[in-house]
């Protein structure tokens, strides 16, 4: 019998924080953007802080993206067994409840504060 040997390389990302996390498809894919949202302070600017955006997009064909939805569905169904109910951050009511209004007046895109 001839057996044969299989070398396997990995290459670990990096971890990455998202903020914010967009989705969109295509007939083929599904398309995922986790955007980090860094403020950044440079002292030489004379505009003010700078938000620095960086985006990882992940791509996945649809029935891969149908067996994710399954499974984050599952994690986080045993994570809320174990841990409780997932509940919106105090934080992030009340800057939508200090935000309400502004908004609607000013015709703006989303925000990325929360």
């Amino acid at each position: 019998m001839d057996e044969r040997h299989i070398n396997w390389q990995y290459e670990d990302g990096q971890s990455f924080f998202a903020h914010e996390v967009s989705a969109n498809f295509t007939p083929m894919h599904l398309v995922l953007d986790f955007k980090n949202i860094t403020p950044r302070v440079d002292s030489r600017s004379r505009t003010g802080p700078v938000f620095k955006v960086q985006h990882d997009v992940v791509m996945m064909d649809l029935f891969q993206a149908k067996r994710f939805h399954a499974l984050l569905d599952q994690v986080l169904q045993r994570y809320e067994k174990e841990f409780g109910k997932i509940k919106k951050p105090k934080a992030i009511e009340k800057f939508e409840e200090k935000q309400k209004g502004k908004n609607e007046d000013k015709k703006q895109g989303p925000s990325y504060f929360g």
